[in-house]
């Protein structure tokens, strides 16, 4: 049955304040946890993040007491709420660890995105981005194995392969060539909308991550590792932001986020595996509910806008998946591997002329090599071989099956 948010009362918002022992969350055992619950924490974190953030450059835009004090509270709300979920990681479970949850969550969150993207233009846009979260996997994977002597794949647990992607030395770009063309507000399926938001969101959450944990280390050369890709997230966080429509109201973002909030919620309630998380989930739909009903409000009244003239009738019939995506990362990887951004275009290498701006940010930033590239010789140097799972075969781009060195 077709499930329409609008209709839906959920809990009131001034009854969703929790004490803090409801927000003292059991963590799951990082041992025997289903990598995909894991995924589902780490996403779920990352949108209440997003939308605590949204909630503080709202308020700031405007000199509307009531509406301040509306996102007052319902970011109060969202703290909690972002508090319940992060508390299910539980302490033992590393940073690194959790880092190689994040690209598990990037890989397979952008491969289901993309393979159910009616918009050729935001799915190209998924795929460019799939390719380099997927060798930061590789990457994270390779420092786990030199650092702790431990296998990616019992995080993972084969569910998603590990082998280099478009080499993180390779994706050092001009940040003029991060800004994308965006959908049209008008026009948009909002389907493509949570789409966009959702991998914002989660992008942003793995920046923020990697610039905060960064220091965790030591070694040299995991604090180099984090630099250079926390740099590339910030890439990817303006890659995808720049997809959204920015003539979206205030007040019609806000009505946007708690609805893709529901979605959210709605999907990772429908596929949890943990009948305690499962729960949490549930708890969190509902609320999210109550916060809807706050936000169409604000909107009638000083927008004189319908809730129900910008948002869809129903929810998606299917929810956010994480799945096995390991075929369809195989045939982006094998057809996409050469794509460069060139403004707002994707074109291959061999078309950038040689004065191109790609090339000189690559000389600037890679002067005296990369840590991506030094995990790896480091890791061959102890091990005798790089670390992977390829479940599938060799990786499907020859070159990649001997890692390139050096931009060809």
């Amino acid at each position: 049955m077709a499930f329409n948010p609008l209709e839906q009362r959920g809990i009131p918002v001034e009854d969703q304040l929790r004490n803090w022992s409801e927000l003292n969350t059991e963590p799951y055992d990082k041992l025997n946890v289903d990598p995909y619950t894991r995924c589902r924490v780490i996403l779920m974190n990352g949108i209440e993040v997003e939308s605590i953030i949204f909630g503080h450059q709202f308020s700031r835009h405007t000199d509307n007491i009531e509406i301040k004090r509306a996102l007052a509270m319902s970011r109060r709300i969202e703290q909690q709420q972002q508090r319940a979920v992060n508390g299910l990681n539980p302490g033992h479970q590393t940073p690194l660890e959790t880092t190689i949850g994040y690209e598990q969550v990037a890989v397979d969150l952008t491969s289901w995105l993309a393979r159910q993207e009616p918009d050729p233009m935001l799915k190209q846009a998924l795929d460019f981005a799939l390719l380099e979260d997927f060798d930061h996997l590789y990457r994270y994977a390779n420092l786990y194995d030199l650092l702790d002597g431990e296998d990616a794949a019992d995080l993972t647990q084969h569910l998603t392969e590990i082998t280099p992607g478009r080499p993180t030395v390779l994706e050092h770009r001009h940040p003029y060539d991060e800004v994308r063309g965006h959908y049209s507000t008008h026009t948009v399926d909002p389907l493509s909308r949570m789409h966009v938001m959702t991998i914002v969101a989660g992008e942003q959450q793995t920046m923020n991550f990697y610039l905060n944990h960064g220091t965790d280390w030591i070694e040299p050369i995991a604090r180099g590792l984090y630099a250079e890709i926390a740099m590339i997230e910030e890439q990817h966080v303006t890659h995808y932001g720049s997809l959204l429509d920015p003539l979206d109201s205030w007040l019609k973002q806000l009505v946007f986020h708690e609805y893709n909030e529901i979605y959210l919620y709605w999907s990772m309630m429908s596929l949890e595996t943990d009948s305690r998380i499962k729960a949490l989930w549930e708890l969190h739909l509902n609320m999210e509910l109550g916060q809807l009903q706050v936000a169409c409000d604000l909107l009638r009244r000083y927008e004189g806008v319908e809730p129900a003239e910008i948002l869809p009738p129903a929810l998606p019939d299917t929810p956010v998946t994480f799945e096995p995506n390991k075929e369809y990362v195989r045939e982006v990887l094998a057809s996409q591997y050469e794509l460069r951004a060139d403004g707002l275009d994707y074109v291959p290498l061999d078309s950038l002329p040689a004065d191109h701006r790609y090339f000189q940010y690559q000389e600037t930033v890679n002067a005296g090599g990369a840590p991506s590239e030094l995990v790896i010789d480091e890791t061959r140097r102890e091990r005798d071989r790089d670390y992977r799972d390829e479940t599938e075969g060799p990786n499907p781009i020859p070159e990649l099956r001997q890692m390139v060195q050096t931009e060809r």
